[in-house]
């Protein structure tokens, strides 16, 4: 071969090769840009099962709020929770965890305790929903209110829509209390959808099974507060109105919830009927109904419990009415204490699980840990974190009884709280003591932050509440103790109090609070949602309360092909239509 030859062919060797890897860069990138925008690339659709799931739904425009309908925020919340994929899972059960009043800074906090408890420096734990894959945020205002209560937070959530303050389960139309209107707006919600189809349903709560976010699961009320017929307005009776209690034992969806778990015995109570675990307490009812007896005869294979003993020793099957107390459910701090005993919330939820998934079509389950809440009205730190970490042991619980490939967890909570996290205290400070290290962003020295009057003060604070340091006609100047019921306070004589001698890890110790009020207040900033299971890729983002429904309904595709069968779904078989409650009734 001549030398001319073997240049020519070295040199056509050498483009050949140069082209080759040109086309494979090319190649390369054009296959990345395809999965990086879900150009149908090979395996995209597992790499991503949420955007390939995702559907778009067309929502109106409005004028806000002026055109906010419960049609428009049912489709909002549709199109929220489609877009994200959420039309992806294929969920058999789906477990709503709330924790009521559960703000941001109560998580962090409890997380602290809980790793403190365990030995640990605390920041580094994790509370069990904090292991999820996926975490959003949830806008929580009412329609009628920037600061939400939790009666229009669970209605949202329960039916998709959202509405005001202190109703149940009703649109946003007519005003509190107006028993005909109300009659006139019922929401379908979630529950009564699956009871009525016959999926297993659950509702578990340590507060009464007549408050506000346990009774949005069956009932519709113009007044959160209409929990037993001695609250009922005459003018609502003569309309037609029924009390919350009646209307879970007598709700037409199907049998209604299968358990039925938590406190709130006097509510199904006539007042002829004296309570079993206390001598000097009586049934509340006037209309001389026993509603106990009544579920019994409803539920014939039922088992009806009012103690910890008695729910262990129940048969392992059938449905289950427990009735812990005459009023809420004890703090989990104060339960130890309590003569009959109580089960715990992961007890409770262990034992609902077990029911509702011998229901083969699945099941749809709420657990609320309903006291936290009520803690932080107290101002009383100590309680709400210790309820927050009994609420983690029963998501623990949930995870443990499931599969993540058949049920999705979803924990939220329904509002936020004032309660703050403040200083710069030193790692592993305990959290709920003094600040120790600095008030500033300089070196601590490890000694009492002090403020500008050269006194300490704590990690946790409220910004309003019963723990004002001024005299009240209760409690004399300085800190103040659990239970503290507020009238006649002063403003302070001394100032704040000098907390050095003072045991603020002590479980009755109330934090300060900047604002004197008889009660500390709901707040109004944002709250987590953590997912785990199927349809939980959708979970991210910031969404509307309502989209929780959605996330659940979505995700869930035996219960939302009910709804499209009545004609409540689109052409992609998403839920856009509010549902006619009529349609599926009993």
């Amino acid at each position: 071969m001549s030398r001319l030859r073997q240049t020519r062919l070295i040199h056509a060797r050498h483009k050949h090769a140069r082209l080759s890897h040109a086309a494979l860069v090319l190649a390369t990138t054009l296959l990345a840009s395809a999965c990086a925008t879900g150009g149908g690339a090979a395996g995209s659709d597992t790499a991503n099962p949420a955007k390939s799931a995702a559907v778009e739904v067309d929502v109106p425009s409005i004028q806000r709020p002026s055109g906010e309908t419960p049609q428009w925020w049912f489709r909002d919340g549709a199109a929220q929770a489609a877009e994200r994929g959420a039309m992806g899972g294929r969920a058999k059960n789906v477990i709503l965890f709330i924790g009521d009043g559960m703000s941001l800074t109560t998580v962090a906090a409890a997380r602290i305790l809980d790793g403190q408890r365990k030995g640990g420096p605390g920041e580094n734990n994790r509370l069990s929903w904090e292991n999820f894959p996926a975490t959003a945020l949830s806008k929580t205002y009412n329609t009628d209110s920037q600061t939400p209560d939790s009666a229009g937070t669970m209605s949202a959530m329960a039916t998709g829509v959202k509405t005001r303050a202190g109703v149940l389960s009703i649109g946003q139309q007519p005003m509190r209390r107006d028993c005909a209107g109300a009659q006139a707006v019922p929401m379908l919600t979630l529950w009564e959808l699956a009871a009525s189809r016959g999926f297993a349903t659950g509702v578990v709560t340590t507060t009464r099974v007549t408050h506000a976010t346990p009774g949005a699961t069956f009932t519709h009320v113009p007044e959160r507060n209409w929990e037993n017929d001695t609250e009922l307005t005459d003018e609502a009776r003569q309309a037609g109105c029924i009390d919350i209690a009646r209307q879970l034992v007598e709700t037409r969806f199907g049998n209604g919830p299968d358990v039925l778990m938590g406190g709130g015995r006097k509510n199904f109570m006539p007042v002829s009927e004296r309570d079993p675990e206390y001598d000097d307490k009586v049934g509340e009812r006037l209309d001389g109904r026993d509603l106990v007896a009544q579920w019994k005869q409803r539920h014939p294979g039922g088992t009806y419990v009012w103690n910890a003993q008695q729910l262990a020793d129940a048969p392992a099957n059938g449905p289950l009415l427990g009735l812990f107390e005459p009023d809420h459910m004890q703090f989990t701090a104060d339960r130890p204490r309590d003569g009959a005993g109580e089960p715990t919330l992961a007890e409770m939820t262990r034992t609902a699980i077990a029911r509702l998934k011998q229901n083969d079509k699945g099941f749809v389950l709420l657990v609320e840990g309903g006291r936290i809440d009520h803690a932080h009205h107290y101002g009383n730190a100590y309680r709400a974190l210790t309820d927050t970490i009994a609420l983690s042991e029963a998501v623990q619980a949930a995870v443990d009884a499931t599969s993540a490939q058949d049920t999705l967890i979803l924990v939220t909570a329904d509002h936020s709280h004032t309660l703050s996290f403040v200083g710069y205290p030193k790692r592993g400070n305990p959290i709920l003591d003094k600040v120790r290290g600095s008030s500033g962003e300089d070196d601590g020295n490890g000694h009492y932050a002090l403020d500008q009057l050269g006194l300490p003060y704590t990690t946790l604070s409220y910004s309003n509440g019963p723990g004002y340091v001024g005299a009240s006609a209760q409690q004399p100047e300085g800190p103040k103790r659990f239970q503290h019921t507020v009238s006649g306070v002063q403003i302070p004589k001394n100032g704040r109090p000098d907390l050095r001698n003072v045991d603020t890890q002590d479980p009755d110790y109330l934090q300060e609070a900047l604002v004197p009020t008889a009660a500390e207040s709901h707040g109004g900033d944002d709250v987590g949602i953590w997912a785990r299971g199927p349809g939980s890729e959708a979970v991210r983002g910031s969404v509307e309360q309502n989209t929780i429904f959605h996330f659940l309904l979505q995700s869930m595709p035996a219960l939302r092909a009910e709804l499209c069968k009545a004609g409540d779904c689109d052409g992609n078989g998403v839920p856009v239509t509010l549902p006619e409650p009529a349609t599926f009734r009993e």
